[in-house]
């Protein structure tokens, strides 16, 4: 039994929604408009959000937007519209939803993207959750450099990387670029959506930067997005 949120400013739909689900044996809260899916993620902690995207106040990619900026984007998120374009379902899938479900929706796809989303979400909720921390370096007189996270240290995540800066800068900026983004991939459980989000580059030049770094890409692969 798992704990799903159904936005959607369609009474009809919510109500076909809830009953399904409820059906399934799943607790489901209904919210017509953002607010009220602000309120009910801030209070419920949903395991699943079933997100519909034309909505009158605030559309549902831009809600979705706001949640993965702020950090509160820690659920699987499944959008819903019968009038989005290509370019929109594709918007919300980088921005982080999991799936994009066209209306009318049927049951069988319904319950499979419900399914998968939970299974997603079992499975964030089973790997180390990595905090942010802030990074104190220190640097002596020979030119060593030692960049420390501050704080206790999360399994999977290194405490202290060294550097050593009296050599070309191609070859420093490279080693700190390659220990900055195995930080990151450690952080994020291996997810390369939430890499591309934290460091500012599109999905594309990430992996090309991983890969000209030698960064392991296996590392976390059953956790990426």
């Amino acid at each position: 039994m798992a704990n799903i949120l159904v936005v959607d400013d369609e009474h009809g739909i919510r109500d076909l929604l809830w009953e399904i689900l409820n059906d399934e044996g799943h607790n489901v809260e209904l919210a017509e408009n953002a607010a009220q899916a602000r309120a009910a993620r801030s209070r419920e902690r949903p395991d699943l959000v079933l997100l519909d995207i034309w909505m009158p106040d605030t559309d549902g990619v831009t809600l979705l937007k706001e949640w993965s900026s702020t950090g509160v984007l820690t659920m699987p998120v499944i959008m819903m519209s019968g009038h989005a374009t290509i370019d929109t379902a594709v918007e919300a899938t980088k921005i982080g939803a999991l799936a994009f479900l066209e209306k009318p929706i049927t049951l069988q796809k319904l319950l499979k993207a419900v399914e998968q989303g939970l299974a997603r979400s079992s499975l964030h909720k089973s790997a180390p959750v990595a905090l942010a921390r802030p990074i104190v370096a220190s640097v002596d007189a020979s030119g060593y450099v030692a960049v420390t996270a501050a704080g206790p240290v999360e399994p999977g995540l290194q405490a202290t990387q060294n550097f050593v800066l009296d050599k070309p800068l191609r070859e420093a900026r490279d080693e700190f670029e390659k220990a900055y983004f195995e930080y990151h991939l450690a952080r994020e459980n291996g997810s390369m959506t939430r890499v591309a989000e934290k460091t500012g580059l599109e999905r594309t030049h990430l992996y090309r930067k991983l890969k000209q770094l030698g960064v392991d890409l296996t590392r976390g692969k059953r956790n990426s997005i």
